[in-house]
């Protein structure tokens, strides 16, 4: 027999391993693990709780929901707890979950629907309109997300009955070929993509600025009738339909089954088909139908007992790694992409994988002709989950030393996975590159959009950034569906761009670790480009807001031959590589503002101009050095902050009269 004090420390373990992926999955939407295994370590701990009872605690993940509420958006008590579902893994515990219904009430009618993989949040209406929406948080406090909810299409803003008060569950969820474009675009731009849709469809709707949230494309499938007033439901099915008719999109199939055999039947039919779907799940849901019934059963500390997911375990499959290729992206990144023996995995062919850097394929030891086992993530990305064996005569593989695309050497940071083409005119970034650097925030060259430049590139017109303040009418207008008037718009945009200001100039030429407010001051600082190409790295880190490796990088920038010649060519062509910014007064020299909540007169953009034009800084976090809190409609957390802390908040009117 085991000794309690081993027990306890077996229960410590699982409930600390349990909580920290809690956080990273409801918190940070960054998971570490795939469901699958967090369910199986949360159903270790629900088994050890309950053969030896003294090991459960008050706050144990087992009778909790998991997140909790964000400081960043204003708490909202649930007046119906948005309870999670216990997890089924096998045909056994269907069986059992179906004895302990029938034991209570008899015989039953379930429903089974997929259950979706998303963001779980909570929808109400006052007199037929969209009041108020909320994630779930631990299931009796979320955050208030209205602002982003409504940039949510498939959320009705006015409902087609209006009831006096109606409050509905849904999931929020991001589409698979949504998903896919996203972190596609992500790669681009040298950011960490997103793992899969629940973690996208998570971080659109927890930005502070919901355009960001709109441009995600989210949707949104609603399963379930919170409260209600105006109407009487008695049973599930009837609450869907019901819903359907007021105009929501809810889940998409919905299967009545008279016995535990049907259900059992559809749960399998839902999961062979679930590569198929457009969009991710990682279940089926079985309910009882009747709400009568249901009131009956009732629910445990954290569960409802009249309903169960059944999780289905990823898929695995084995294959052959053919080759390994190299991608360069605009950032100059290197990332290996794996390529196989084409296998039907998850309901599609896979054939290609990303194997991420160097460290990821020395870990699994992965070798080109080597037997491997992948799966999709989520059910949607393929990786590599381990090797199975090795091919005859095969070597460790290894990342090259210079750039498959320009032969420069390729560098890597102490700090950084990644391998890099520090090249600024390395073939394989150009266009990325190009796209950055007409870009709004950066050069702003209207109409030099990413198909105008990969015509440019394919055509061989432009080969350099340089080369877009040369264009000949005569080249473009000969281009398909150009013509002379589209000829004239671009090179009037790129004469345009050479008056603009230095510090977008910085901006434009994508050096690492250096954003729109860092380009900034480097140009106010130096006031030149060829001040800023002679100063060393701790001249540049005496900068408030810099660092040694936001320094260094420009350092190493400018040290390249071809980022030299680069600028060289640029000041030939006309280009301003003097800063034109200049303080009307210093009246808030020495002051810092944070901005926060919704400006009405100024975007957020405007308001630090006119605050850094007038000497002072605006910073992102309240602290007690923090002079003035500029606060607009729904400030959240930092408002809050400011209070605390005693710091100065000022309204939009009152920042007008301080800059008259």
């Amino acid at each position: 027999m085991t000794d309690r004090s081993t027990l306890e420390e077996q229960a410590k373990k699982l409930r600390e391993t349990i909580l920290y992926h809690n956080r990273r999955y409801y918190e940070n939407d960054a998971p570490e693990i795939e469901d699958f295994e967090y369910d199986k370590l949360l159903h270790e701990l629900i088994a050890l709780e309950e053969q030896y009872p003294f090991l459960a605690t008050d706050d144990s993940p087992t009778r909790r929901v998991g997140g909790k509420a964000d400081a960043q958006f204003t708490p909202v008590e649930h007046r119906v707890v948005m309870e999670s579902l216990q997890d089924a893994f096998s045909e056994e515990d269907v069986l059992d979950f179906d004895r302990r219904v029938q034991e209570t009430v008899g015989d039953v009618q379930y429903i089974v629907e997929p259950k979706i993989d998303g963001l779980s949040v909570s929808l109400e209406y006052e007199n037929g309109v969209f009041v108020r929406g909320s994630t779930r948080g631990d299931g009796r406090t979320g955050e208030d997300i209205t602002a982003n909810l409504k940039t949510v299409r498939s959320i009705p803003m006015q409902i087609k009955t209006p009831l006096p008060f109606l409050e509905v569950r849904g999931e929020v969820y991001m589409k698979k070929e949504v998903f896919l474009e996203l972190t596609e675009k992500q790669e681009n731009e040298g950011e960490k993509p997103f793992k899969n849709p629940r973690n996208a469809a998570a971080g659109s709707l927890r930005q502070k600025d919901s355009r960001i949230t709109r441009q995600r494309k989210l949707d949104i499938f609603v399963f379930n009738v919170q409260q209600v007033e105006g109407a009487t439901l008695n049973s599930h099915k009837q609450s869907l339909d019901f819903l359907r008719e007021l105009g929501f999109t809810t889940v998409p199939f919905y299967t009545p089954c008279k016995t535990i055999r049907q259900a059992l039947t559809e749960i399998q039919r839902i999961g062979n088909e679930r590569g198929t779907l457009s969009f991710d799940i990682d279940g089926a849901v079985i309910k009882v139908d009747d709400f009568s019934k249901r009131q009956t059963l009732g629910s445990t500390a954290k569960y409802p007992r009249w309903a169960l997911a059944f999780k289905y375990p990823p898929e695995e499959k084995e294959t052959t790694l053919l080759d390994i290729e190299i991608n360069v992206g605009r950032t100059g990144v290197l990332t290996p992409t794996g390529v196989f023996e084409p296998t039907l995995l998850a309901g599609s062919t896979v054939s290609r994988a990303t194997l991420h850097n160097q460290d990821f394929i020395s870990d699994k030891d992965i070798r080109i002709g080597d037997t491997v086992i992948i799966r999709k993530a989520g059910d949607i990305i393929p990786e590599v989950l381990s090797v199975v064996r090795h091919a005859e005569n095969s070597v460790p593989y290894e990342m090259p030393k210079v750039c498959p695309s320009c032969g420069a050497p390729t560098v890597r940071e102490e700090d950084e996975a990644a391998l890099r083409c520090v090249n600024p005119d390395c073939p394989s970034q150009l266009l990325r590159t190009l796209i950055h650097f007409c870009s709004r925030d950066a050069m702003d060259m209207e109409g030099m959009g990413e198909a105008v430049l990969a015509v440019f590139v394919e055509k061989g017109i432009v080969k350099t950034a340089d080369d877009l303040f040369h264009l000949r009418k005569a080249d473009i207008a000969a281009i398909d569906r150009m013509g002379e008037k589209s000829a004239e718009n671009l090179i009037a945009a790129a004469e345009k761009a050479k008056a603009n200001d230095l510090s977008k100039l910085l901006f434009a030429l994508g050096i690492r670790h250096i954003g729109q407010k860092a380009a900034s001051l480097l140009a106010k600082h130096f006031g030149s480009m060829d001040a800023l190409m002679n100063a060393s790295a701790e001249e540049i880190a005496a900068i408030d807001g810099f660092g040694s490796i936001m320094a260094e990088s420009v350092v190493d920038f400018f040290a390249l031959d071809a980022s030299k010649l680069l600028i060289e060519k640029l000041k030939n062509s006309g280009v301003n590589m003097q800063s034109q910014s200049t303080s009307i007064d210093e009246r808030f020299l020495g002051q810092t503002f944070v901005l926060t909540g919704t400006l009405s007169r100024f975007t957020r953009k405007e308001a630090s101009e006119l605050i850094e034009r007038f000497g002072g800084k605006s910073a992102s976090s309240v602290s007690k050095k923090t002079t003035y809190v500029l606060a607009g409609e729904d400030a959240g957390s930092k408002l809050r902050k400011a209070q605390e802390l005693g710091v100065t908040v000022i309204s939009e009117a009152e920042f007008e009269n301080m800059i008259q």
